[in-house]
């Protein structure tokens, strides 16, 4: 889906990633690389190959856009290094793109290591009149892109069914990304009349539209 914000032009892709088109950037929030590791280490049953599957998503998405830079708005890792690193590690290496990351409160692995990888790693990014930060912040003059949160909504239907989708939940001055990676789960948000919801459905990206807020 593509959206309009300070007369630049956006695309919301089902992923979660946010492709700017003017700048020829990707931007990608909440990865958390390492977590599946982490919850297999500690006991809880997750399939291996669930590794692989956010190295797959984002490589697909990279692949579909060919940008120029790809920007990591925090939490590109879950915690400490694990075997995950090393599979980043070959991962970054193989790819072609700039690479900037965002540091969120996840992020505890010495930045001389992403440094080693070519990555720059950063407390928050200015470009244009845009902010791009971990937590969602506010300041003078500037939009949002923030992660951090992991929004998502509820959608009731008749009866007492519910939905819960992850979401791009977009303020006035903001728009919070959905977590990109797998096992990261969603906090629930509840729109007030001037936010716009654009919810992920499967491989689409809908808008919730102001006359349906009734319903979430």
């Amino acid at each position: 889906m593509k959206i309009q914000i300070q007369n630049e032009t956006f695309i919301l892709h089902p992923s979660g990633a946010l492709f700017w088109e003017s700048k020829n950037l990707i931007i990608i929030s909440d990865v958390h690389l390492g977590k599946v590791s982490h919850f297999r280490k500690h006991g809880i049953a997750i399939p291996s190959n669930a590794i692989a599957e956010n190295f797959k998503r984002i490589t697909t998405v990279l692949e579909q856009f060919n940008p120029q830079k790809i920007i990591f708005l925090g939490d590109l890792f879950h915690s400490t290094k694990n075997t995950e690193w090393e599979l980043f590690e070959e991962w970054i290496l193989d790819t072609k793109y700039e690479t900037i990351l965002v540091a969120g409160n996840h992020d505890i692995i010495d930045r001389t290591h992403y440094y080693d990888l070519g990555i720059l790693v950063v407390d928050f990014l200015e470009i244009d009149h845009f902010l791009l930060t971990h937590h969602p912040e506010e300041k003078e003059n500037f939009f949002n892109f923030s992660g951090h949160v992991h929004p998502g909504i509820v959608l009731r239907g008749l009866g007492l069914q519910t939905l819960k989708l992850r979401c791009f939940f977009h303020k006035p001055n903001q728009l919070i990304l959905p977590a990109f990676g797998e096992f990261t789960g969603n906090y629930i948000l509840k729109p007030n009349q001037e936010d716009l919801v654009y919810a992920i459905a499967g491989n689409e990206v809908v808008c919730i539209e102001k006359d349906s807020k009734s319903k979430i």
